[in-house]
């Protein structure tokens, strides 16, 4: 269960999962050993589900993106997602609503590894239908 001062922790970690607890402490109005229970405590019950870091465009600019949409058979969707979180390539995975049961987002180095993943997850056992679309260039950028 979580509260509002979670709420307000978790929103400043989203931002930089890397603030110093004495930062978080002083922004939260709270001392640093509740700062670390707390996040100790999310982690544990799973709320917080890891830290990750963002790479810049610049850094990745070669980098081929893309989001496929996946469509599973009926009853085989968790299959499908226990597989697909497996991939290196995978930046984000959401369930959605629709004709699509699957938003998936890929990240590669080349356009070689980029069709090998769409090959794998077209070849994930419950896979029904995929269609891919290419990203290029980010119009805003998100903190």
């Amino acid at each position: 269960m979580t509260d509002e001062l979670d709420h307000r922790l978790i929103g400043i970690l989203r931002s930089n999962s890397r603030t110093p607890v004495a930062v978080l402490a002083r922004e939260l109005g709270i001392n640093r050993s509740t700062v670390t229970a707390r996040i100790d405590r999310l982690v544990d019950s799973g709320v917080i589900d890891g830290f990750t870091i963002r790479l810049s465009n610049d850094v990745d600019r070669d980098a081929i993106r893309g989001v496929t949409t996946v469509a599973s058979e009926p009853h085989r969707g968790q299959d499908v997602i226990r597989e697909i979180r497996g991939y290196p390539e995978v930046e984000l995975l959401h369930s959605t609503t629709g004709a699509w049961d699957l938003v998936v987002q890929l990240r590669c180095s080349n356009l070689s590894e980029f069709d090998l993943a769409l090959e794998r997850i077209r070849a994930i056992p419950g896979v029904r239908d995929t269609q891919t679309s290419l990203l290029f260039n980010s119009l805003t950028t998100g903190t």
